[in-house]
């Protein structure tokens, strides 16, 4: 071997080296007998160095995965005989190899079993156990192999291919047939020779007990001496968790459901005289994890069984499986309600899947009532956080919690649909004593309170959130509740849980406020006071000035005697932060647009005149007007690009919340109804200017170009005078992205105004295009995606405006066009020459509405003569290219609308058309006449759908 390249295996060798031991690898790998040496080094050992090893099993690993079949029978025996050799070593060494070189000397092993146990090898299993015998190492890499084994045939995560499944199956008929019966020995010997002496190996035998029982004969298994043994080894320490898994899977195999629960009632019966049922005794909580685990796969069969017998209405043994499940329940809830989430996480499937049988019960006992009502204050007390619990700075095990309280969400909910009654009666019953004592209850009791009465809105449904109408028990226990609640002061409990629970229940029960509107004024001013908006943590002030935008929005009817005060109180917090200041504002720009939005509803929904609203608004926008031209004069005097940053981020933020005052206004109420057309004409003419700055240029035009966007939609015509200069800035110097982003705001204007814009639409068309065009020629490098990805984007946006064009009837803005000839062959090479099949339906789309347009006896001077030059041919060479995947979705209904076009052409040329596909066009791609001639009848029939059908069928023959 080449030695100088071996010494590039070192992870810690230099590159030179590593790249030489890459080739030499390669080379290996791709000759056709070289790799017989690596098999030589590991027959006899000749290298200590593991890296070596390992290198040389890669290359063994290769030849049998990817030339096997291209192996000599000499070299395949060479293969066999090696591995024996490696094997026979690994028996008297002292020490064994490094796990890693086990491992892929274990996936060596399974891959040479998969390709020869059916053919050249069947005695694959008899040989290692003939060689292995009880030998500790050996043994170690008999049971590795067998793993590998499993992850390459049964593991059910691993996609195979066809043939591989049916290989697969062919090997697993054979292993249960010939060898199945002498592994499950193996596996009895290793486990009871190796449990005290050697608990590793048995924790590996016990993983591939799991792995193999679920697809071989389970007697093999689940039989006294099996079952005692893994028992047995339930108490041993260093085995009991993998003893529990190793159950777990064999409860897990799918069978007979009476024979199933019979299995399950036999195991809990050893189990519970074993003493495992004594959770409150094991302190052991990573083993207590798996037990759980166990227990719930247990309850889970059971669950199971139950639902197959009741089904199949075998009315005997459905009752005693419901009484097997039944008797679980005590332990499941001691296991429900321990302290460790782990352990109580891992029973939560067999709890909700309990209830549901529950639900189908058509009458429940006093028992189950029990049950339920011992359920439901588990699942109370481990909704409750723990003192560790950090809410300041939530890492990995609070993201864990929170997940573990969504499973006992799902819990919650599903007790509501077994018994909405004793859900609503129990969380009243610990609410209200709560809420008595609040002041001198922990935090987390008090968070858990408010919790389970925001739950409820979720758990009990109501339409639309109208919670206090209909069902009077519901109505008047959740309207007390809320009453309590707003009155009792708990939103000054200083802990941020508790503050953020009493506003989030706050919001989803608003309607409550429309019943009682009394309470508006007391929560109102939680809401702006140090409990909400002014609270001394910025996550509760963060999320309470999104809750109190929604808080305003239900409630905007019940306002008007707060508003102006309210507008006085949130003033400071409307104010742009300054980029130069060191202070953190008390809200972030995120927040704030949720405090301009509520400001603008409180506005534009109250009750006073117009012009008191047009008044309050330009109040309300000044202050940034102002601002803006400030940091805009200053932004042209900055050099420092860090500053020019903040500036323009500060710039952006202020056309952001005038904008976002715009959301208040509806069709009820519009900008002209509230007199504020001119105010937010003048934040127009305020902000345009920012279009022509020459830095910053892409954050300035992304914030003008959405207050346009709005604009267009509040000010409707109004807005149109400003249009013309906002283009012109937005057209200078721009790179794909602007154009990208400015192509919707054209086709806005287009599809809205129409004919009113068609003469700037005239204007603007041609530079719009060709800023389109220079900027898709810009040349870019052949693997820059990025760029790629960027000029594919831009030509859907430019295909879409054009499509917006001619579907908005203004034919005069593309025939005034000096170069209209250029614009449609760009249609036509983006029907055929770009295999983007978006782009390509819309295409299509628009040459069909050109052919409508133009295409008949009053058309365009010269356009039949385009139709049948280049229109015709574009309809038939695209679906031909190869790029054109008839079985992709997406390509399908570009096909459609390309039959369409055809049928457009044959509606406005009539025979002329038929005439010239049938002895013109189609003889020109060799189509025979007969279907030349089915084609034509086709395409003169009505109906649409059966030329789109059979426009498909004829393409699919075409690229046969």
């Amino acid at each position: 071997m080449d030695e100088q390249a071996l010494l590039g295996l070192n992870p810690n060798a230099d590159a030179r080296y590593r790249q030489r031991a890459m080739a030499y690898f390669e080379q290996l790998k791709e000759s056709r007998d070289a790799w017989e040496v690596c098999a030589e080094a590991l027959a006899k050992g000749i290298y200590n160095d593991d890296h070596v090893k390992f290198f040389c099993f890669q290359v063994l690993e290769h030849q049998i995965k990817f030339r096997h079949a291209g192996l000599t029978a000499v070299q395949q025996q060479l293969i066999r005989e090696t591995l024996m050799k490696w094997l026979q070593v690994q028996l008297m060494n002292a020490q064994p190899e490094k796990p890693f070189i086990r491992n892929k000397a274990a996936q060596v092993f399974a891959l040479t079993f998969i390709m020869e146990y059916l053919t050249l090898w069947p005695k694959f299993f008899y040989d290692i156990l003939s060689l292995v015998g009880l030998n500790p190492h050996g043994v170690d890499v008999y049971l590795r192999t067998l793993m590998a084994i499993d992850a390459e045939v049964v593991d059910r995560d691993i996609l195979h291919t066809p043939e591989e499944t049916r290989r697969n199956t062919l090997i697993k008929d054979a292993m249960r047939e010939h060898c199945i019966p002498s592994l499950v020995e193996s596996w009895f010997q290793i486990l009871q020779t190796y449990q005290r002496s050697h608990p590793e190996l048995t924790c590996q035998c016990l993983e591939v007990v799991g792995a193999f029982v679920s697809w071989i004969e389970l007697n093999l298994i689940a039989n006294d001496r099996f079952v005692n043994l893994l028992l047995s080894q339930m108490s041993v320490e260093e085995l009991r968790e993998e003893a529990c898994d190793c159950l777990f899977e064999i409860i897990n195999k799918g069978m007979d459901p009476v024979d199933k629960t019979k299995l399950v009632e036999s195991l809990c019966r050893v189990l519970q005289s074993a003493g495992f049922f004594n959770v409150e005794q094991e302190e052991d909580v990573d083993f207590l994890a798996k037990f759980s685990r166990l227990v719930n796969g247990m309850g889970q069969s059971l669950v199971l069984s139950w639902t197959k017998l009741a089904k199949g209405g075998s009315v005997k043994e459905a009752a005693e499986t419901l009484q097997a499940l039944e008797a679980k329940v005590p332990l499941l809830l001691q296991l429900l309600v321990h302290e460790d989430d782990d352990i109580s996480a891992n029973i939560v499937g067999f709890c909700y899947e309990y209830l549901h049988v529950l639900k189908q019960l058509p009458q429940l006992t006093e028992q189950q009532k029990a049950n339920i009502e011992a359920i439901m204050l588990a699942v109370m007390k481990k909704l409750t956080y723990d003192d560790e619990y950090n809410f300041e700075n939530e890492g990995e095990d609070e993201a864990m919690f929170v997940e573990y309280r969504k499973q006992l969400k799902m819990l919650l909910d599903r007790l509501a649909q077994v018994s909405p009654e004793l859900l609503l009666e129990a969380v009243r019953r610990v609410f209200t004593n709560t809420m008595q004592t609040w002041q001198a209850a922990p935090f987390m009791e008090v968070e858990v309170a408010i919790r389970l009465l925001y739950m409820l809105g979720e758990a009990l449904p109501a339409s639309h959130g109208a919670h206090f109408t209909g069902d009077t028990a519901k109505t008047s226990a959740l309207q007390d509740m809320m009453r309590t609640l707003v009155s009792c002061s708990v939103s000054s409990y200083q802990h941020s849980s508790v503050s953020l629970e009493f506003f989030e229940t706050v919001v989803r029960y608003d309607k409550f406020f429309i019943v009682e509107p009394q309470h508006i004024p007391n929560v109102l001013m939680a809401f702006l006071d140090q409990r909400g908006l002014r609270h001394n943590s910025p996550k509760v002030r963060s999320r309470v000035a999104y809750l109190f935008s929604r808080f305003i929005k239900t409630l905007h009817k019940h306002m008007n005697a707060f508003i102006e005060d309210i507008l006085t109180r949130i003033q400071d917090l409307l104010e742009l932060a300054p980029p130069e200041n060191g202070f953190p504002a008390l809200l972030t720009s995120d927040d704030q647009l949720f405090m301009f939005e509520t400001a603008g509803v409180l506005i534009v929904n109250g009750e006073s005149p117009a012009e008191r609203k047009q008044a309050l608004m330009r109040s309300l926008l000044t202050p940034l007007m102002d601002a803006f031209r400030l940091l805009l004069a200053k932004m042209a005097q900055e050099t420092e690009e860090e500053r020019q940053a903040a500036l323009a981020d500060c710039l952006s933020h202020a056309v952001g919340f005038a904008s976002r005052t715009s959301k208040a206004f509806s069709n009820k109420q519009t900008v002209k109804q509230c007199g504020c057309t001119e105010v937010y004409r003048d934040c127009l003419q305020t902000f345009l200017p920012a279009l022509s700055c020459p830095v910053q240029r892409g954050v300035l035009r992304s914030s003008v170009r959405s207050f346009l966007h709005r604009m267009i939609i509040c000010l409707e015509e109004e807005v149109l005078p400003f249009v013309p200069a906002a283009s012109e800035h937005m057209l200078k110097d721009c790179e794909a992205k602007d154009l990208q982003e400015f192509i919707p705001l054209i086709s806005q204007i287009t599809a809205k105004f129409k004919r009113q814009v068609s003469p700037f639409l005239q204007q603007v068309f041609m530079p719009l295009v060709l800023a389109i065009f220079e900027v898709l020629a810009r040349p870019a490098e052949d693997n820059d995606q990025a760029a790629a990805l960027e000029k594919q984007m831009l030509r859907r946006s430019y295909f879409c405006f054009i499509q917006t064009v001619t579907g908005s009837g203004m034919n005069e803005v593309m025939a005034n066009q000096e170069n209209i000839e250029r614009v449609v062959f760009t249609i036509i090479q983006g029907a055929v020459d770009f295999p983007d099949p978006i782009a390509q339906k819309t295409c299509f789309i628009i040459l069909s509405k050109l052919v409508e347009l133009w295409g008949g006896k009053d058309g365009m001077v010269g356009f039949p003569d385009f139709i049948y030059k280049h229109i015709v041919p574009a309809c038939f060479l695209a679906p031909l290219k190869p790029t054109f995947d008839l079985s992709d979705a997406q390509t399908v209904l570009t096909l459609s609308e390309c039959a369409v076009t055809l049928k457009m052409i044959h509606l406005k040329r009539g025979p002329e058309f038929i005439q010239f596909l049938q002895q013109e066009y189609l003889p020109s791609l060799r189509v025979s006449p007969e279907i030349s001639q089915e084609l034509c009848q086709v395409l003169q029939q009505p109906d649409l759908k059966v030329l789109k059908n059979y426009i498909k069928a004829f393409f699919q023959r075409a690229k046969l």
